[in-house]
């Protein structure tokens, strides 16, 4: 018969806010994770696309609120669950209290982490999923690919490399235009 392995203590919201603001952490039912440092690749493609997605919501006159990492997304109070999507457009103004959203936001897009890729593609496309995310993107810069899952009706789950123009399927009129980005990647 096997040892019992020791459980892993669990985090309170009061002890996750209690952390010093310089450590980029998430929280997945109740357990603390460490986040890597950004790379450049990151940021380059993060700042073009927030740019892409604050414009478009902007000359929409749209309701909608564009957050870049580090903003905390609470999705679970009991297992506590908190997450810092690279990217996120949040609808509901009632899930913002000056702090964190508190609730799915209605789109997420997460940069592959090199360090352990595993959680974009299956942890964080999970709680996305079941906690209600609309739209969720993982952008590969490695792979140059991004993967786009639509939660709502037909589930899509589609892969596009970086020479492509994707549709955001929250909007009826949002093409992001990746070659463009991927241009800037070459420079």
């Amino acid at each position: 018969m096997s040892a019992l392995q020791p459980q892993p203590e669990t985090i309170t919201l009061e002890q996750y806010t209690a952390l010093p603001e310089e450590k980029r952490m998430e929280v997945f039912d109740g357990i603390l994770y460490d986040m890597a440092s950004p790379s450049q690749i990151h940021q380059t493609i993060l700042t073009e696309l927030l740019v892409s997605l604050r414009n478009y919501i902007r000359r929409k006159d749209g309701n909608c609120s564009v957050f870049p990492a580090p903003f905390d997304v609470k999705l679970n109070d009991n297992p506590l669950t908190i997450v810092q999507p690279d990217l996120m457009i949040v609808c509901d103004k009632d899930k913002l209290d000056g702090k964190r959203c508190n609730g799915a936001p209605d789109f997420i897009i997460e940069m592959v982490s090199l360090r352990n890729p595993s959680d974009d593609y299956i942890r964080k496309a999970y709680y996305y999923k079941n906690y209600g995310v609309r739209e969720y993107w993982i952008v590969d810069p490695k792979r140059r690919m991004i993967t786009v899952n639509y939660f709502e009706g037909d589930l899509l789950n589609i892969q596009y490399s970086f020479e492509s123009t994707i549709k955001v399927n929250i909007y009826d009129d949002l093409f992001i235009n990746f070659s463009d980005i991927s241009d800037l990647l070459n420079t």
